[in-house]
Order: C-alpha cells, then structure tokens, then sequence
C-alpha cells in the first residue's frame, strides 16, 4: 500500500479531529477523502504528509513510518493545499524555479522539469506574468505545477478546483486523469461529489473523524441506496400525500421546495405519484442515483427513512 493508517488519532485538546482512523490507498489509483466541514479530512492528510503528528496510531507512507523518517517520505510525494503558496511578485516560471531548488534540483535537470511542467499545465501564455495578475485558475494550476516539480509518486490534492470555474474545473480534471494514467496515486479532497464520482477509483466519506464508507463510488451507491432518484417539487402538503401511498421504508430527503425518493424502479412508483400529486401540478425528474446522494445519506444531512 502507498498509505496506510492504522488505528490513528488525532486531538486538538479535548476535541478528537480524528477518532482510530484505519485507512488503506493501493498504488496508481485515484483516492477521494470525502466528508462534511470539520469531519476531519485536512488533519488527515496533514498526518499523511507529516505536517502534523498523530495523537495516536501510527502513519506508514511508502512503507515508511512518517514520524520515524519524514524526510524520506516528502521527497517522494507532492503537496497542494487549499490555499496557494507562491510568490506574489514572481512568474509561474520563478516560482517553480525556486520551488525546484527547495527539492535540491539543479541545471540542466531543473530546466527540464519547468519545461514540461508549464507544457503540461498550460502556463505558457503566462509564463512570465508576475503571479499577483494571474486568474483563479491559472494560480491554481501552478500550486499544481509546484507539487509536481519533484516527479512526486503520490501526489496529495486538498480542494484543487473549489472556487473555479466550469472550464477550468475541467481542465484540471484532466490533468489528474493523465497523472494517474502516467502511474501516479492521486489523493484528493473535495466537496464536489460530481468531481469526486468522475475521477475517484475509490472514495472514503468521512464524518465525526471516522470512515464511514469505504469503495468504489458505484459500488458504494449500490450497496447503501436504490438506484433511481425521483426529485419532486411540491409543498408540505404534496409531500404527506405522496409519501402516505409509498412503502413506509421508502427512503427520502426534502430539500428546500423539493423532494427527493430512492426507489429501485421509478416506473413501478409512478401510478402512485401520479394519483397521489394530481392537484398540485407537482414538477418531476427522474435520474439515477448519485455519489451526492450517498454521501447526504451517510453524513446524515436529514435523510430519513427506512436503515
């Protein structure tokens, strides 16, 4: 395993950020660690990273026990934060020059790097713009480029598109396909679960600083809810008619004006909501379920129904 935690805690005084935490990541894949504000997901990969010590439990990155030899194990893993670190008054190119001399690079290698870095981030047509003018998304792809500059084999993303737009998004999204393609293990947080069900082989939702689940996103989908969502738009009232002719384990969240069921077959429920909604003119949509829905369903963001 590239990483590995075994009974890990982590204490902030009384409070308990991370609670006997076990959690295992296979080399070349993509790893989401998902999870509400304050479930302990950043703590986590502090402690992987060896940015902060575990209370408790022991951290093993590469095989190698982080407290025992975190040289060793950040010379070989790359970091991107949720807040960029760079030099404002510098260029993308700068940055990356005196990032790469922090990991000991030298000429001819370190020119080499910062070529294919700017190639494969897209930073060419703004190579040399002092980093304090560049976009959202064209800073965040050099925090990117900075983590990757010691050819890092686990490169660790906390929130790497939040703020960004669409495009970008997508951009961004690529390049994390390619890394793992190229044999890199990617280890991300974000609160997109669209972006987390897209590029995650496996993903961990996390709550309370305990792993609640543990899966590929589809499998865990299957396992935990039915695998069609109907989103009805209705009031109260259409909401108590429509639930008193479902089977009472029928499993629903109400969203603001919306209703959401999970049922196995739409098709089978339909004559129900159909004679149970008839005077209220209520708007439907029908989709399969998805990676927001389970991670709503496990948090317990005021899901109810049946176990």
């Amino acid at each position: 395993m590239i990483v590995r935690l075994c009974g890990v805690t982590k204490r902030f005084g009384e409070r308990v950020a991370v609670d006997e935490l076990d959690l295992e990541i296979a080399p070349g894949i993509c790893f989401g660690l998902l999870g509400p504000n304050g479930a302990g997901k950043t703590t986590t990969l502090r402690m992987i990273y060896g940015a902060t010590e575990p209370t408790g439990g022991r951290v093993e990155v590469f095989g190698i026990d982080i407290a025992a030899n975190p040289r060793a194990v950040r010379a070989r893993l790359g970091v991107t934060l949720q807040d960029n670190v760079m030099i404002d008054p510098l260029d993308p190119v700068e940055n990356l020059k005196v990032f790469g001399r922090y990991h000991l690079l030298r000429e001819p290698e370190l020119g080499r790097r910062i070529e294919y870095l700017v190639d494969f981030l897209e930073l060419g047509s703004h190579a040399g713009v002092p980093v304090r003018n560049l976009s959202g998304g064209f800073k965040r792809r050099l925090a990117i480029a900075m983590s990757l500059m010691n050819d890092p084999e686990l490169l660790i993303l906390d929130e790497p598109t939040t703020g960004l737009d669409p495009a970008v998004r997508l951009a961004l999204w690529a390049k994390i396909r390619d890394l793992r393609a190229a044999g890199k293990t990617v280890l991300l947080t974000t609160h997109y679960m669209d972006e987390a069900q897209r590029l995650c082989d496996r993903v961990a939702v996390m709550a309370g600083g305990r792993i609640l689940a543990d899966g590929h996103p589809e499998e865990l989908i299957a396992r935990h809810l039915a695998r069609q969502a109907i989103e009805v738009d209705c009031n109260g009232d259409g909401e108590r008619r429509i639930r008193a002719v479902l089977p009472p384990e029928t499993r629903h969240l109400r969203a603001g004006g919306r209703l959401i069921l999970y049922v196995d077959d739409a098709s089978a429920v339909t004559p129900q909501l159909d004679g149970a909604a008839v005077d209220d003119g209520c708007g439907r949509t029908i989709r399969p379920t998805n990676l927001e829905d389970l991670f709503l369903h496990l948090t317990g963001a005021s899901l109810e129904g049946g176990a």
